[in-house]
């Protein structure tokens, strides 16, 4: 750590101090969640991630006891395995906390090989469940690659775009190079397949290529492009079809294809605005499949009502209004690789969140997306505790770099002393 850093650093330990001394009980609070730089951490930020994830504990916890009673003859096998997933996932935020954002600069194109390699391997020795060979074993673990490959994406494309945004503009080659990349992933990822992160990457890309100043041309082009791809997709296979007609209209077959929408829908209808009360839902009862994972917001909705719904989007939306602001105050300051990055946290967590609620409401069809830090699934756990420190990181280095250093104490008496004395 070099001298000036040190200084900083220190500087934003005595604002700290200053600011918890002083001011008015509503001025702490303007403080509190408008923090100032002189705050040596993002605390909203910090407490809304914790906050979910405590919550995602409680609702796995509530969802899986009938069906891990079922399957494993163990109410408490979800349970354990999400705890020892949450205990990894905040030493995993702490340790990226602790790691420079010029690390992961320098590293973002051997994340991007090592995310394709890990998409290739999962094709040759991954776990098949349901016709889709999405995990790897290691031990008593499954890694869900995708997610690996959805933030080591954001973090090539990060770097592309901050080396490169003055071409990106102008240049309609430079524009496309990081759609070629999205193809070999596209590819990858359908042969396991993999809809639903696909459909996560493709509006990471359209979104901070959007971000990145690209022409209207050129954004429209790639919309209708992409949303001509995505047509020919779901049209090609016929259970992607069944999908999205049975979205439309579910009660058709309400023992087919709509079954687990039906099953969602009369969950949210029995929440009404207040819900059952934690732990009375009907629906977790071996009616509604996927209950801790895909379909939680509909324990939610049955269990907490309404009012549970509404706290956590409020919680999700603030995280990502959050990561926007972040990326916004770091474009200020020239920090071109970790705005674009906190941009793409931004939107990976949004979109992700949207496709998961819109699907458990019968608003969007049903996709294999969880819902950040809320749904069980260990690798999107872990994945997203890592982004969420990383984001903590990248507003942190801001605040150290927007400090001004100012001579020590000590030092600055003894220089006005000598001038006195001459």
């Amino acid at each position: 750590m070099t001298e000036t850093t040190a200084r900083q650093e220190q500087q934003l330990e005595l604002g700290i101090a200053e600011g918890r001394a002083t001011g008015q009980p509503w001025q702490r609070i303007r403080d509190w969640w408008l923090p100032e730089q002189h705050v040596l951490y993002d605390r909203v930020l910090l407490w809304l991630a914790l906050g979910l994830l405590a919550f995602g504990f409680v609702m796995v916890s509530s969802a899986s006891f009938p069906i891990a009673e079922r399957l494993t003859d163990n109410p408490f096998h979800f349970v354990i395995r999400h705890s020892m997933y949450l205990v990894l996932g905040l030493g995993l935020l702490a340790t990226t906390v602790q790691v420079p954002v010029t690390w992961w600069f320098k590293g973002s194109a051997v994340l991007l090989l090592s995310a394709l390699a890990a998409l290739v391997l999962v094709l040759v020795v991954g776990h098949e469940v349901n016709g889709a060979r999405r995990w790897i074993k290691i031990g008593p673990m499954t890694l869900q690659v995708a997610e690996l490959a959805k933030f080591f994406f954001v973090i090539y494309l990060s770097s592309y775009l901050a080396r490169r945004i003055d071409l990106v503009q102008e240049n309609l080659q430079d524009f496309i190079k990081p759609l070629v990349v999205l193809f070999f992933f596209a590819v990858l990822l359908l042969m396991q397949p993999d809809f639903g992160s696909l459909a996560v990457m493709v509006s990471i890309v359209v979104g901070m290529l959007f971000l990145a100043g690209a022409r209207l041309w050129q954004f429209f082009a790639i919309m209708i492009v992409l949303a001509f791809g995505l047509t020919l997709l779901i049209i090609k296979e016929p259970y992607r079809m069944k999908r999205v007609t049975s979205f439309l209209d579910p009660w058709q077959d309400p023992f087919g294809s709509g079954y687990q929408l039906t099953q969602s829908l009369m969950a949210f209808g029995r929440g009404d605005w207040t819900g059952q009360g934690l732990g009375n839902s009907i629906q977790k009862l071996q009616y509604l499949p996927e209950a801790h994972t895909d379909f939680i917001m509909a324990v939610v909705g049955e269990e907490l009502g309404f009012l549970g719904i509404v706290a956590v989007l409020a919680a999700v939306l603030a995280i990502v209004l959050r990561a926007l602001w972040i990326g916004r105050r770091c474009l200020q300051k020239d920090q071109r690789f970790g705005a674009f990055i906190a941009y793409g946290i931004g939107i990976w967590f949004a979109f992700q969140a949207l496709v998961n609620i819109g699907a458990a409401a019968g608003m969007l069809p049903t996709k294999g997306l969880t819902l950040p830090l809320v749904s069980y699934g260990g690798t999107s756990l872990l994945v997203s505790c890592a982004a969420l420190g990383l984001l903590l990181r990248i507003d942190y280095e801001w605040r150290v770099a927007s400090v001004k250093v100012a001579p020590r104490a000590g030092r600055s008496k003894a220089k006005t002393t000598r001038r006195a004395r001459a």
